[in-house]
């Protein structure tokens, strides 16, 4: 059994590879797009501190995609640390994220499991504001090793447009007031 589980949340926005090189998305319709020329501005602050095998993954946040974020940290926030082919543990990651500035998701619980965690979890959530979580453990794992190191759970019916997000209007979710 687990002893170190991490919960983060899920967040609805487009999933995005920050390298020394630059930036790409995880979509395979990479054409320009105005809500990325804010991402590639803030990695080009990023990428010249990477090394050759290092990437950050993270979500993000500029458009509104089925969400609308009202108040958030950052228009990316993180949630991985790759090395090689190596994501690092959480608090390593957390540990890189602050020497680069970047801000992580939101972390709901971290833990050992338990039968009734992911029921405790998906009843503590606004589905009105929050998609879902993914659920990692804390420690160390090959990328190969995904899909029994970590797995996500999204609300039902998240999608609440048959226009997808990059051919609607560009409406940009809101960051935090200082």
């Amino acid at each position: 059994m687990v002893e170190d589980l991490v919960i983060t949340e899920k967040m609805d926005g487009e999933n995005t590879t920050i390298h020394n090189g630059g930036t790409f998305a995880r979509s395979p319709d990479s054409r320009y797009h105005p809500s990325r020329d804010w991402l590639k501005a803030f990695a080009a602050s990023i990428s010249p501190q990477l090394a050759d095998d290092e990437r950050i993954v993270g979500e993000n946040l500029y458009a509104w995609h089925s969400v609308a974020y009202t108040s958030l940290s950052s228009y990316f926030l993180g949630f991985a640390w790759i090395i090689g082919e190596e994501i690092q543990s959480w608090d390593k990651t957390l540990c890189r994220f602050e020497e680069l500035g970047i801000s992580s998701v939101p972390t709901l619980f971290r833990g050992g499991f338990r039968a009734s965690l992911f029921e405790e979890i998906i009843a503590s959530l606004d589905f009105t504001k929050q998609e879902g979580f993914v659920v990692r453990i804390a420690d160390a794992f090959n990328e190969g090793d995904m899909p029994v190191s970590m797995g996500k759970y999204v609300r039902a019916g998240h999608v609440q447009s048959e226009t997808h997000w990059m051919k609607a209007e560009l409406i940009a979710n809101q960051l935090a007031r200082d």
